[in-house]
């Protein structure tokens, strides 16, 4: 989590002074502090020794987002064209994802987010709010039932809950059947833990592409009511959309629309039984659930960096500038906690601040369109929890909770906790 206390000596400095991104994430909060303490614009090495940009600061980003110099499309990058990048980079699947939103910007990324928005408006977001709240229910009961058949009422509250109602919910957004469940988990968690082992990079892409295009190619024959029928309908409706572009953003919309959410449930939760005082105002009701959700989504971003933008001129940031070609990551672990955004005290976990104005979700034409459906699975899931088991505790020290090997999510390995009587 972005919000812990560093324990560690800060990794120094990389080739050329370059703060490295640790592909381990040993130390995430010291880390998130370099980057923050190195200005507007760090020159950062991520895996694999390659050299980007990081823009930590919320002012910058927030302009920046929306900075028509700053490109995604992976041909503008230099290296790239160069061939400085290999096809077994353990980030080329987030680099280059596809033909999808990730990779266009203006026409093209306005006509894909536009299908996609009209199955995620407000309306029918909350209209699942039924649905998962009976698919929070139901996991709940195994939570219990686990906790019972281990003696001491311990489980691991991310794999038991946090980690299966995201993907059970926007599964259903999608229409994947639950049967896939287990695979798909296995494969997104290979995808982002590829950075200890950056041989089975393309086998995993390759496996994720095949997946998606078998989903395609079902309900090209048998139609329903789901975001994937809709992107197909659109599809052959005036050509507007390829197949690669119908596979790519499936896949897209998958993997952003569980793993910022697994963060978002995890984060919250360990925050609140770290910080008790702020638990007590949220139980008592002096504090309501979705100032913990903006909360967390500030002091612990779901996403710590991503490689968003190619710059097709130079770019100033500051004192400094993006040469034309190279890369920019936004570093969300630091601006969420920028003090000239958040004040001098950005570190601390606060479920009062106001206002609170954060980025963790984007910015502008390219914010995440899912971002409101994210919110309500927490605002459900948060509140059933800890009325359900209002002893909840963690099982370990806040030390043993550790981050698992990916630069990009900010994810724990495992969520201990007690779940009381």
């Amino acid at each position: 989590m972005t919000g812990q206390t560093s324990e560690t000596t800060p990794a120094q400095p990389g080739a050329g002074g370059r703060i490295p991104i640790d592909p381990l994430v040993r130390d995430l909060a010291a880390e998130t502090a370099r980057l923050r303490d190195a200005g507007p614009l760090a020159a950062v090495e991520l895996p694999g020794g390659v050299p980007v940009w990081a823009v930590t600061h919320h002012a910058e980003a927030r302009r920046l987002l929306t900075d028509s110099r700053l490109v995604k499309n992976i041909a503008h990058w230099a290296a790239w064209q160069r061939g400085e990048i290999p096809r077994t980079w353990p980030l080329i699947g987030l680099a280059a994802p596809g033909p999808s939103m990730l990779t266009f910007d203006g026409a093209d990324h306005r006509r894909l987010r536009t299908l996609v928005a009209q199955a995620l408006t407000p309306r029918r977001v909350e209209e699942l709010r039924p649905r998962i709240e009976e698919i929070t229910a139901g996991l709940l009961d195994q939570v219990a039932e686990a906790g019972a058949s281990d003696g001491g009422s311990t489980v691991d509250l991310k794999g038991a809950f946090a980690y299966r109602l995201p993907m059970a919910v926007v599964s259903e957004l999608m229409g994947i059947d639950d049967a896939h469940h287990p695979r798909l988990l296995e494969l997104y968690d290979s995808f982002f833990s590829s950075l200890t082992r950056p041989e089975l990079v393309q086998q995993v892409i390759g496996e994720l592409r095949t997946f998606y295009t078998g989903v395609v190619d079902r309900k090209r024959n048998d139609p329903a009511d789901d975001l994937t029928s809709a992107l197909i309908a659109a599809g052959e409706d005036g050509d507007r959309l390829s197949e690669p572009e119908i596979v790519s953003t499936l896949q897209v919309m998958v993997t952003a629309g569980h793993e910022t959410t697994i963060s978002l449930i995890v984060s919250a939760v360990a925050a609140l039984l770290i910080h008790p005082e702020q638990l007590a105002m949220v139980r008592d009701g002096r504090v309501g659930w979705d100032a913990v959700i903006e909360e967390t989504l500030r002091w612990s971003a779901p996403t710590s960096h991503v490689l968003i933008r190619f710059a097709t001129e130079d770019v100033p940031v500051g004192d400094a500038v993006v040469p034309q070609g190279d890369a920019v990551i936004m570093s969300y672990g630091a601006i969420g906690h920028d003090t000239e955004q958040h004040g001098p005290d950005a570190d601390r976990f606060d479920v009062t601040r106001s206002p609170n104005r954060h980025l963790s979700f984007g910015h502008g034409p390219h914010v995440c369109p899912g971002a409101g459906l994210s919110r309500l699975e927490a605002r459900i899931a948060l509140p059933a929890l800890f009325d359900r088991f209002p002893g909840l505790q963690l099982a370990v020290p806040e030390s043993e909770l550790r981050n698992k090997p990916t630069v990009t999510q900010n994810e724990l390995y495992e969520l201990p906790v007690r779940l009381g009587a």
